[in-house]
């Protein structure tokens, strides 16, 4: 058996993963066309290179058919209630940071925190009979910092595409989404909240609790963790 090391197949997050690990002595390398998920690594024996969406990586880690991924905070405790005990977060690796917020209208002057939101979120019910709707990739995260904020009558909407632009859609009523600039935001007259983000995220890299592992595979990941410095 090989250990499997699953990293984001595209973009800059695939870019910097491989600048990451370059640094470190191990050298990662996509063959074949912009279609084919294949890669080499160089530099150690006994990897595998795997290439996934890195929304994926969460769940071939949960599962334990990767030993390690990089991918994001954001994504991991979204898709992972159990995260912690399926998982292993080895090293914050200081690129894709962005921060999952809270954003209403900017024209909603009188609102700024959760305690407002609430407030709103009320007399939007009384006044149209329905709930406030809040556009969002991230239900699970969105609902566990909601509840907490003492905010709850408000729909969840799911959005796929361009979040940001569901307000002025007249899709949701206030969005929770990811942002590392905020110019997005800003250009479709969004603002963030002022209470602290939903979460703060970046690439990690992670290990799998729960993957098998054999003695030579134990020898393998010694010798990667002796090289990462982790």
């Amino acid at each position: 058996m090989t250990v499997k090391l699953g990293v984001p197949s595209k973009g800059r997050l695939m870019e910097k993963t491989f600048d990451w690990f370059r640094q470190r002595g191990v050298v990662l390398t996509r063959t074949g066309s912009e279609r084919e998920y294949a890669g080499t690594v160089d530099g150690i024996d006994g990897v595998a290179l795997v290439l996934l969406s890195a929304g994926e990586i969460p769940r071939e880690l949960a599962a334990g058919r990767i030993h390690f991924g990089v991918t994001g905070t954001d994504l991991v405790q979204e898709k992972l209630p159990l995260w912690e005990q399926q998982l292993e977060s080895l090293q914050e690796l200081g690129f894709g940071q962005a921060d999952l917020v809270m954003a209403v209208p900017k024209a909603w002057v009188d609102v700024d925190t959760l305690d407002d939101l609430d407030a709103v979120a009320t007399a939007f019910r009384s006044t149209h009979d329905m709930r406030l709707r809040i556009a969002t990739k991230y239900h699970r995260l969105v609902r566990e910092y909601l509840r907490h904020g003492g905010v709850a009558d408000y729909a969840l909407v799911d959005s796929q595409g361009a979040t940001e632009g569901t307000v002025a859609n007249e899709t949701a009523e206030a969005i929770a989404d990811i942002t590392s600039s905020g110019e997005t935001l800003r250009a479709n007259h969004l603002k963030v909240l002022s209470d602290d983000p939903i979460l703060r995220s970046q690439a990690t890299l992670w290990r799998s609790r729960v993957a098998d592992v054999g003695d030579a595979d134990r020898v393998v990941i010694k010798s990667l963790m002796t090289q990462l410095s982790l």
